[in-house]
């Protein structure tokens, strides 16, 4: 549809002036046809989180293979009577001992250690993610800016064409005395309107390309592939499930993860030595085989406190999950209903509007430059300013369209398959 506006503006400009509107719109030639997966998949890669969400994994890894070492083994030595009255030498007198000693973890300590880790990773994971979706949101909205400034050319064009027109068409009827002068004037003003809006409209699109192409560090000269603009259909896809809720989920399992490492912490851990004592008595001297032991006393009573912030933390997690189902089902029906209304108006426009408007201004200035007085220069604009109405209407309803996308889109994680092959990489 743009395309074609811009086409009839073209052929309705002298040849020499539409050349140079041609070079003001022409991008390089070489310059590669962008789309919105093509955008993205540029960013996924290019985004420097990437890199800090593989640190944030390894050192998740690295406290997984913390998390399953057992306690360590502990060697002591003690010396006693080193230094003393009475009529002892420090070597005579001296005892020493050496002990050695370990401690059994009971009640699946080191299992619930690891899971943990585990899923305070997760947590990690997910959150990454959700960060680069957010990102990727971003570009997307970036997209359809670049878009719509690009869609925003082809009607300015149009008006430009119309605009001068219509001042030919009053030229010639004021030189046959049958509008006065100052017709001829207001039609100079709206043709000089015109070009600078169209020129603004071209800058204005290379501003948002340039913003565009700076998520991926590089400049504007390229173009975008309006198909996926401008030929808009209604999603059928079915409900997805949030991508939020992934983040919830795994934040309820490390609260139940962290639940399960307090109640095993309650567990006793017996620990137990074995060492040999050195006795320097002169001529008495001996070695003697010394063991011990020691059990920790009220172990589930002092991790209750733990216990039972992992539970309400899990419950809390819960709550929270059901909370977000809840919302994300209300706005996704929401941008589905509101999208689905645009893109019926934008059919109603295609099919019933944007004809009648063109039919309209073809007989008005029809009418008008056959030199009677049926039709007046006022009547001739608005049929025209009409028509460049509904066109404006048309992009606009498109742009708010697929804003309404990126957030959907956002919502169910539709570009997460992005980021998966940027990890790869």
């Amino acid at each position: 549809m743009l395309l074609s506006i811009c086409a009839r503006a073209l052929l309705r400009l002298n040849s020499a002036f539409a050349s140079a509107i041609l070079l003001l719109a022409s991008v390089p030639a070489l310059a590669q046809e962008l789309t919105l997966t093509d955008a993205l998949s540029r960013v996924a890669h290019a985004d420097p989180s990437v890199a800090v969400a593989a640190a944030q994994r390894e050192a998740a890894d690295a406290a997984i293979r913390q998390a399953d070492i057992k306690p360590q083994d502990v060697v002591t030595v003690e010396v006693e009577d080193l230094a003393r009255t009475g009529p002892y030498t420090p070597v005579i007198g001296t005892q020493a001992t050496a002990w050695y000693e370990r401690t059994w973890e009971r009640g699946g300590k080191r299992e619930a250690r690891v899971s943990a880790a585990r899923s305070d990773r997760d947590v990690t994971e997910q959150r990454s993610r959700l960060r680069q979706l957010d990102i990727l949101a971003q570009v997307q909205v970036a997209w359809v800016e670049a878009m719509t400034a690009q869609a925003e050319i082809p009607i300015m064009l149009e008006r430009l064409a119309l605009a001068q027109r219509l001042e030919r068409e009053v030229a010639r009827r004021v030189d046959r005395a049958l509008d006065p002068l100052f017709a001829l004037e207001r039609a100079r003003t709206a043709v000089a309107q015109a070009r600078i809006a169209y020129e603004q409209a071209i800058e204005q699109a290379r501003i948002e390309r340039a913003s565009l192409a700076a998520w991926w560090g590089e400049g504007p000269d390229f173009k975008l592939d309006t198909t996926a603009f401008s030929g808009v259909t209604q999603s059928t896809a079915g409900d997805a499930e949030p991508v939020d809720l992934i983040l919830l989920d795994a934040e309820r399992d490390a609260a139940q993860a962290r639940a399960r490492l307090a109640e095993t912490n309650g567990a006793i851990d017996p620990t137990l030595r074995a060492g040999l004592r050195y006795y320097g008595e002169g001529q008495g001297s001996g070695v003697s085989i010394v063991v011990g032991g020691a059990i920790p006393l009220g172990g589930r009573h002092a991790q209750r406190g733990n216990v039972e912030r992992a539970e309400a933390e899990r419950r809390v997690a819960e709550a929270e999950i059901a909370v977000m189902r809840v919302q994300t089902k209300r706005e996704t029906d929401r941008l589905r209903a509101v999208r689905a209304a645009a893109l019926t108006e934008i059919r109603r426009i295609d099919d019933a509007v944007l004809p009648s408007a063109e039919r309209a201004v073809v007989l008005v200035r029809d009418g008008y430059s056959r030199g009677g007085t049926a039709f007046t220069f006022l009547e001739v604009a608005q049929a025209q300013q009409a028509l460049i109405d509904a066109y404006d209407r048309r992009v606009s309803l498109l742009r708010q369209y697929h804003l309404d996308g990126a957030r959907l889109d956002r919502l169910t994680g539709r570009h997460a398959s992005l980021l998966t092959s940027a990890e790869k990489r």
